[in-house]
């Protein structure tokens, strides 16, 4: 039977632990014993993780031998922000898949009262990004980052930069990927697209614009699928 993978909170050499609210889900909902093995997420390594303590809110571990994992393509998603319940789907299902950070934006056509609450949003999707790493047996969340206005965000460095546009009509996105494309980004437009404003600053700021087909996504789809294609693409 596979072991449930947990992220360490805590670690310091060869010990572990987890606190407050994620220990508290291992001790009182998955009734936890001392002496039971999980795999622990400690810094960028994976090890068998024996329990040694538990209380209500701290869980502590022994860690033993080295468990070797696959290192990911990394992928970033620059994501206009859109109706929260949505985008905590998106963030939930792109962690599933691989995605390696998340980049919340303000483009022209995100609403007023979304823009303006999404950095109180940030922690929350942190934790949900973390619950879902450890259900997919990821080595670490994703980085979710606070939210950028879009002049910042085309700035972002990467080895290959796509914007992802319903006005692109001849180039997918399937034909922009290569093998060794490195650290990909994808930009994906609000709820009514990209203005031709934006669209210039992208392209002006180097990035190639691409298509996920003739079909009319919604924000949440798009995202999604444009990681699937994506990992799919580049995945040794």
């Amino acid at each position: 039977m596979t072991r449930r993978r947990w992220i360490a909170d805590e670690v310091s050499g060869t010990r572990a632990a987890l606190v407050g609210t994620h220990a508290e889900h291992l001790s009182r909902v998955l009734r936890a014993r001392v002496g039971q093995e999980f795999d622990i997420t400690a810094g960028n390594k994976v090890h068998r993780g024996r329990i040694t303590a538990i209380t209500a809110d701290r869980v502590e571990f022994d860690l033993g031998e080295e468990i070797s994992t696959r290192i990911p393509v990394q992928v970033t998603l620059v994501i206009s922000i859109f109706k929260f319940d949505r985008m905590e789907w998106a963030i939930e299902k792109c962690t599933e898949l691989g995605v390696a950070r998340i980049v919340p934006t303000i483009a022209r056509r995100t609403e007023p009262h979304l823009a303006t609450a999404a950095a109180k949003r940030v922690e929350r999707w942190r934790r949900i990004a973390l619950q879902s790493a450890e259900q997919s047996r990821r080595i670490s969340p994703p980085e979710i980052s606070p939210p950028l206005k879009l002049n910042d965000a085309v700035v972002l460095p990467g080895s290959l930069r796509i914007l992802l546009s319903e006005s692109e009509a001849e180039t997918k996105l399937k034909e922009v990927l290569y093998p060794s494309s490195g650290n990909v980004l994808l930009a994906l437009g609000p709820e009514g697209g990209w203005t031709d404003e934006e669209l210039q600053l992208f392209l002006e700021a180097g990035w190639i614009s691409a298509s996920l087909g003739s079909s009319i996504l919604r924000a949440e789809t798009a995202a999604i699928a444009s990681l699937a294609v994506t990992l799919s693409e580049l995945q040794p």
